[in-house]
């Protein structure tokens, strides 16, 4: 499935039609540390359907971020890594990450006082 060519508003815009979803960036963070057979990847990925994680994998693959090695053995063997796009996207997550690491907690308030039907103030406090 080719997905059609689209013209770019901004690099944001480019970016996010890369990384868009919620499995795609977790698919790049489980990739960082290097090469991965899919099993490992279904694990990385708690949540991910086997369906999703090929769709995914193979968007990712098509977009050149990811690559997919293929050994020809008994049994079959199969290993995906990133390209160095894949390298530099990720990277590029980094400061993403940091940042909702240190705003997790807060996150998770803010969201259950949402889920009790409480209000925030204007400030978001």
């Amino acid at each position: 499935m080719r997905r059609q060519q689209r013209p770019y508003s901004c690099g944001i815009d480019a970016a996010i039609d890369v990384i868009g979803g919620k499995w795609k960036v977790l698919i790049l963070w489980a990739l960082h540390a290097g090469e991965q057979r899919f099993g490992d990847l279904k694990r990385l990925v708690p949540g991910i359907s086997e369906k999703m994680l090929i769709q995914q994998l193979r968007e990712l693959e098509a977009d050149a971020i990811v690559h997919r090695e293929v050994y020809h053995q008994v049994p079959p063997k199969v290993e995906y890594s990133l390209t160095e796009l894949g390298v530099s996207l990720n990277r590029s997550l980094e400061p993403l990450g940091a940042w909702g690491a240190e705003h997790m907690d807060h996150i998770v308030a803010v969201r259950e006082i949402e889920a009790n039907g409480e209000s925030l103030d204007p400030s978001g406090r």
